[in-house]
């Protein structure tokens, strides 16, 4: 009687309390709700940085291509871009300016007949100006040799280096983030954070005729000229 009253104080001693074991299966749920939302959170990135471009560089091709070059994150309505008037001008608008590869190149209104690769550095159709907040300003030129490799020698660049845009009576000063290579299909992907405004150059990569490479840059400060 003794021995099996011992073994019975024994193993209600290392039986596990039903209280324990709900303040375990609690802990695990909340463990398991953390991981499932930091994952959805996780994806909801990844479509915020997914931002396709179609951007093709013969110049009969070009602006054709270039017509459809946005296409907005899953599930977000794409915002209509109204041009402030219905007229405009050949003339340079505003200049790119990156000190560290003394360019210093204007450009025209992407509606322009000058806005072509093959003529000037090329405002990209459907991309947006300066002045747009949380916009995506694209710019694409050529590399190489000759007078309108204007880009060729974009390959210096480094992370954090400046780009500057001057537009309308203000001086825009962005810093470089990201840099990185896609191959030549006719098509580029363009990563860039949805809560920045941003600039975009494209060209194709140095000594390799197969890639291009994409600058991306974010919006730092904005003075007046």
């Amino acid at each position: 009687m003794f021995k099996r009253t011992a073994r019975n104080q024994e193993y209600n001693n290392k039986r596990i309390s039903p209280s324990v074991i709900a303040i375990t299966g609690a802990i695990l749920t909340l463990t398991g709700g953390f991981f499932v939302s930091y994952n959805y959170i996780q994806t909801k990135k990844v479509y915020a940085y997914d931002y396709m471009a179609n951007i093709f560089y013969e110049s009969n091709e070009s602006q054709k291509i270039a017509s459809q070059i946005i296409e907005e994150e899953e599930g977000q309505e794409q915002e209509e871009i109204v041009e402030e008037s219905d007229t405009y001008t050949d003339e340079y608008i505003g200049y790119l300016t990156i000190p560290k590869i003394n360019l210093n190149k204007g450009f025209v209104d992407k509606r322009s007949k000058e806005n072509d690769v093959e003529k000037n550095i090329m405002v990209i159709e459907g991309s947006t100006y300066p002045d747009v907040e949380k916009g995506n300003f694209i710019i694409a030129g050529h590399s190489g040799t000759g007078w309108k490799a204007f880009f060729n020698d974009l390959y210096q660049l480094s992370i954090g280096d400046e780009a500057y845009i001057t537009y309308k009576g203000k001086k825009y000063t962005y810093k470089i983030t990201n840099i990185y290579k896609q191959p030549k299909t006719g098509k580029i992907a363009i990563y860039r954070n949805y809560d920045k405004t941003t600039l975009t150059l494209v060209t194709c990569t140095n000594n390799d005729d197969t890639t291009q490479t994409i600058y991306i840059a974010e919006l730092d400060n904005v003075e007046s000229e």
